[in-house]
């Protein structure tokens, strides 16, 4: 299956100690592509999300959902329910060390779009951050 354009609305909500939510909600195109058992939902970031110049892609597998992030920033955490990861983020000032554990990890994507859910508590060098919540809505473009 080749590439397809589709629409992406996202709500991300970021938890951090002592500090307001920050909600960010972002509606942008992208790409939809099927790998063997594997979807991948790929799009540009903007200066909205502050990380321009930054693709992001969501590879959705049988056993988890994996963010991957290029360009400005190299970083890829992987999202099992229950499980922790560790992953180096790479900026252009430095590297920092950051372990997300999922707390709710849920995808129903086809051809036809779909959905994407991440729940996850984030630790940066060792300390705890905060929490953070993902939903994806895939639309296909007609």
């Amino acid at each position: 299956m080749s590439k397809f354009p589709v629409m992406l609305s996202i709500r991300g909500i970021q938890r951090y100690e002592d500090q307001e939510p920050e909600i960010i909600e972002l509606t942008t195109e992208g790409t939809l592509e099927k790998q063997k058992e594997v979807w991948e939902v790929s799009y540009e970031e903007s200066d909205l999300t502050g990380l321009a110049g930054v693709t992001t892609t969501f590879r959705v597998g049988p056993r988890g959902v994996v963010l991957k992030r290029t360009g400005n920033i190299e970083n890829q955490m992987i999202f099992m329910e229950g499980r922790r990861h560790e992953s180096l983020y790479r900026l252009d000032i430095g590297a920092l060390m950051i372990t997300v554990k999922a707390t709710k990890v849920h995808s129903c994507v086809t051809e036809a779009g779909g959905t994407i859910d991440i729940d996850y508590n984030i630790e940066i060098e060792d300390t705890s951050a905060g929490t953070v919540e993902y939903h994806i809505q895939i639309s296909p473009i007609q």
